[in-house]
């Protein structure tokens, strides 16, 4: 008798300490949750054959600037399947999240939006996030903006505040669709010649949220008398006006000369950064 009271008391012990175990699970999801509304994460996409190597730069001066405390990377597989490195922090609302790209040499444009789409839905489930920014380097221009055309008017995901776009190649890419001193913009900033990726996001013009993102276009200009920055045209990079200056909250262009404009050295410009910092971070 004295045996099956023991095991008794035993036995109600352990399911006593288990069911407090899963109200602390619970009640730490629950927290996280909602602690993760008041989360305001920046996603950066880094360009063409490069990783979250190319964004590592803009993120220290952040930190540095006491922007945040906070990188943690998404990591997407070649499948799309995204898992997060790292953790947000109690308090740092405004943390960094480096996203990479397996399948980096994707130009499969509507697949990397929905790559995005993944790291977004991601955030949202793990955090409970309801806002969030984006920058994007070359070919991540690219994954912001189909992610836009894809799901811009999805009022269950995240919405989108703040938008900065570096050296964007969004009407074509100079040695391949694209000469130094070709393309023309009019005075709306529509390309005289229109490439059939840019006809795609031609859609933007339709379903850009209205009056709910602020857009900053970075671009450089080696002064070399091409006016680009090697590898992209200053007037395919400020095409991307003519998608979205109409329904965005602001829009603004800016220009970077000098060596350091090149097109893979503007995610390692210190102009870039304080731009990037005044935009999305502007107490620090």
């Amino acid at each position: 008798m004295k045996r099956m009271r023991l095991w008794g008391l035993l036995l109600g012990l352990i399911l006593l300490l288990s069911g407090c175990g899963q109200r602390n699970a619970s009640n730490t999801h629950q927290q996280r949750h909602s602690h993760g509304q008041r989360y305001v994460p920046t996603l950066f996409f880094h360009g063409w054959g490069s990783s979250y190597h190319a964004e590592t730069q803009m993120a220290n001066a952040v930190v540095k600037a006491g922007g945040t405390h906070t990188i943690i990377r998404a990591m997407v597989a070649r499948n799309g399947a995204v898992t997060l490195q790292g953790h947000f922090k109690a308090g740092d609302y405004r943390p960094i999240v480096e996203v990479n790209f397996a399948a980096n040499r994707s130009s499969d444009y509507p697949t990397v939006g929905r790559w995005a789409k993944n790291v977004v839905v991601a955030l949202q489930q793990v955090y409970g996030i309801k806002a969030f920014n984006m920058v994007g380097h070359s070919m991540g221009n690219m994954a912001i903006t189909y992610y836009l055309l894809a799901n811009a008017q999805n009022k269950r995901l995240p919405q989108l505040k703040r938008q900065v776009d570096i050296a964007g190649h969004f009407n074509g890419i100079l040695g391949m669709d694209d000469e130094p001193n070709r393309m023309k913009l009019n005075a709306a900033g529509r390309p005289n010649k229109l490439q059939p990726a840019y006809r795609q996001l031609m859609g933007l013009r339709q379903v850009y949220p209205r009056n709910q993102v602020r857009v900053l276009n970075i671009y450089g200009d080696k002064g070399d008398g091409t006016h680009s920055d090697g590898s992209v045209s200053n007037a395919s990079s400020q095409s991307l006006r003519y998608l979205v200056a109409g329904r965005a909250k602001s829009y603004r262009e800016v220009k970077i000369t000098g060596k350091q404009a090149q097109h893979s050295k503007l995610h390692e410009n210190r102009q870039v950064d304080r731009l990037l910092i005044d935009f999305l971070w502007p107490n620090a």
